[in-house]
């Protein structure tokens, strides 16, 4: 699990591995002000994409605007065999679950041909 360089919105990564050696990442984005509809996460192929949009909104009169209604995009890069499970905003955050299941080992014979 790698990202994209840019400090916009702020993030964290956590890391947890269950008993059964399953590994569980929880990003969690800084996204205050957005609303649901202003934020899409897609994954395609190994890369997990978070955009965000807000709308100006033309009716509101505003005497001193430090909060900036800014898009962003922010890419991660997933390791082979990761999973996206769900993402859920709450209180200002946006938390991705993200998930390896632990590799079954296969081991297989190999027939061995005479030339």
């Amino acid at each position: 699990l790698s990202k994209a360089a840019d400090g916009y919105p702020p993030y964290n990564i956590e890391r947890t591995v269950d008993e059964d050696g399953t590994e569980r990442f929880l990003i969690s984005i800084a996204v205050a002000g957005f609303g649901q509809d202003e934020l899409e996460v897609t994954a395609e192929d190994n890369q997990l994409l978070v955009r965000g949009r807000q709308r100006d909104d033309a009716t509101r009169q505003f005497l001193h605007r430090g909060i900036a209604a800014r898009q962003f995009q922010r890419s991660f890069l997933l390791a082979d065999g990761v999973v996206v499970q769900e993402a859920t905003l709450r209180n200002g955050m946006l938390i991705i679950a993200v998930v390896r299941p632990k590799a079954e080992k296969v081991a297989r014979r190999i027939d061995i041909r005479s030339a």
